[in-house]
């Protein structure tokens, strides 16, 4: 075990550009709110809770995702929720994180949008305040519905522009391609909005191309079956086009079997812009210091590839250009001791 490179992945500084808020809810804080909010869960306990993360697939995966959201419902929760998660990012040397979020999945059950971004910007807001953390939320649209309520979403959002620095596309990538929602990025694209979408992760490399093409995303989220398409990858590493790779999610959703077969090291090495992110921790295994943990123990990374991906999080990151060259510097500063 390399002692010394786990010790500075950890004490790096770095930005997370891939996570689900509801994704971060972990049992104890679902059982906390329900509670509070006089919700009956389907679950006896924690432990019974946290034994249901097992999953199959994407699918078996936000089965339980959507369950455990509906706990959360009013400001306070989604503050709640939000600061547990900002706190480990603090004490993961994250200094600069992009939250998604899923509307939908909220608004569906009479929880008012503005409920929903005011909770979480309040506890981005305190975060800066305390650490002088940078942040920024992303809304996702939910694919496996359809393109007309997602324009519909983006009605209730618009009053609340200022609070949402991009769009995103997310849940079941099977039978749901990016070309679904073209004309609703098309509008998010004139209204000035930054915009991703996750593609090949269990969706085929097209999916990504389809993203480029005509949902002309700034940024892929996963992206790991690009590996597939030679073509491909020489487009990526030409645009330098992030990736915003999960690798703990990966291995727990059965992209990969084991972290030793992760090709992330072979994309990074082959000149992609490959970024390290959590996705949905309190389900798979684990924050930030986790997966790349994880990903030392497992792949032979040297010091060099940890500093480039400390690198590529704040290069592939939405903030303005000189915050972002003042985090590079402090990457540098970092790895000249």
């Amino acid at each position: 075990m390399n002692a010394a490179l786990i010790d500075v992945v950890k004490n790096m500084p770095k930005a997370e550009l891939h996570i689900h808020i509801e994704g971060s809810l972990e049992p104890e804080l679902i059982f906390a709110l329900a509670q509070r909010n006089a919700i009956t869960l389907n679950y006896p306990s924690i432990e019974a809770l946290r034994a249901a993360y097992a999953f199959t697939d994407l699918q078996s995966f936000l089965d339980i995702y959507y369950a455990g959201a509906s706990v959360l419902q009013n400001e306070q929760d989604f503050y709640d929720m939000t600061w547990a998660y900002l706190e480990r990012a603090h004490a993961d040397n994250v200094l600069h994180t992009e939250l998604f979020f899923d509307p939908q999945t909220h608004t569906t059950r009479d929880v008012e949008f503005g409920v929903v971004v005011n909770g979480i910007q309040r506890a981005l807001r305190d975060a800066h305040t305390e650490w002088r953390m940078t942040g920024g939320l992303i809304m996702c649209f939910l694919r496996h519905l359809s393109e007309e309520e997602a324009f519909q979403t983006l009605e209730q959002a618009l009053p609340y522009r200022e609070h949402i620095i991009g769009i995103g596309l997310d849940s079941s990538e099977r039978g749901h391609p990016p070309e679904k929602f073209a004309r609703v990025f098309a509008r998010c694209k004139e209204l000035g909005f930054h915009l991703v979408a996750h593609a090949g992760e269990e969706g085929p490399p097209a999916y990504i191309e389809t993203a480029l093409d005509l949902l002309q995303v700034e940024r892929i989220d996963h992206g790991v079956r690009c590996i597939e398409d030679p073509v491909l990858m020489q487009r990526l590493v030409s645009t330098a086009m992030p990736l915003t790779v999960c690798p703990l999610s990966n291995i727990k959703l059965c992209v990969f079997e084991k972290m030793s077969q992760h090709n992330l090291l072979s994309l990074l090495d082959a000149g992609l812009m490959v970024t390290v992110n959590s996705d949905d921790p309190a389900y798979f295994g684990g924050y930030m210091n986790e997966n790349f943990v994880a990903i030392v123990e497992a792949l032979p990374l040297q010091r060099h590839h940890a500093q480039q991906l400390a690198r590529n999080s704040f290069t592939s990151s939405f903030i303005d250009a000189d915050s972002k060259q003042k985090y590079l510097a402090q990457v540098d500063a970092f790895f000249v001791h």
